[in-house]
């Protein structure tokens, strides 16, 4: 049995963050041009995303990606459609599971509505934060099919990011690849040949709720005023 390598998704966040640090990613001057921008995707990656973001002294905010899950096999990612409409096919996937265009289309219409949901609840307390001429940081608690990551990256490079960075603590090494194709760098504490879901990595791996999301995000406050946000390490 895979032994954990992370107590909770707080322990993976900080251990992210001096791995960051030491490739030389952190906010150095108060200009808010200057600042980092970290990007969750919802909802566990705003856990990692609100450590990081306190660690690095940068902005956070969310990218809402969901997953297009295939019929019968909800935990397999014929893709993943982001907040502006963008779709991003695993036509692998696609081709194995023998999908046509109407299921495809029925599947990004239902989860477009949870990401409509989810933008009115969680843009009450944070507006969205440009991200054009920003280095930006995308961050999830793990990489798994990799296809929600990857369509955040196409909408965050679409966007006009300068330099898009993908932090995550753990992924399959296989789906990492195709994650590298789209961003310019990736930063990852583990990439274990032995892989079947995220969880097995974490000890503590309980479901985050919408009203944790909407917490860390009102808590870290407006992305012109945390520079104070920076700190050495967990309390």
């Amino acid at each position: 049995m895979t032994q954990p390598l992370f107590t909770d998704r707080a322990e993976a966040g900080w251990m992210l963050v001096e791995r960051l640090r030491a490739a030389g990613l952190a906010t150095t001057r108060h200009g808010a041009a200057d600042r980092l921008l970290v990007l969750a995707i919802p909802r566990g990656g705003v856990e990692i995303g609100a450590v990081l973001a306190r660690g690095l002294g940068a902005d956070l905010d969310v990218v809402l990606a969901r997953k297009l899950r295939a019929p019968q096999q909800p935990e397999l990612a014929l893709g993943a459609v982001t907040e502006d409409g963008q779709v991003y096919l695993n036509h692998f996937a696609s081709a194995m599971t023998d999908v046509g265009d109407s299921f495809i289309g029925a599947e990004r219409a239902r989860q477009m509505a949870e990401i409509a949901r989810r933008r009115e609840m969680y843009r009450a307390v944070r507006p969205q934060v440009p991200v054009a001429g920003r280095t930006v940081i995308i961050t999830d608690d793990g990489i798994a099919t990799g296809a929600t990551m990857i369509a955040a990256l196409h909408t965050v490079r679409a966007g006009g990011a300068r330099e898009i960075v993908v932090a995550v603590p753990v992924a399959s090494p296989d789906r990492l690849a195709a994650v590298r194709a789209s961003c310019d760098r990736v930063v990852c504490l583990h990439e274990p040949s032995a892989f079947w879901a995220i969880g097995q990595f974490y000890r503590d791996f309980e479901q985050v709720e919408d009203e944790r999301v909407v917490e860390l995000l009102r808590d870290y406050g407006t992305p012109t005023t945390k520079w104070e946000h920076a700190v050495a390490g967990p309390a």
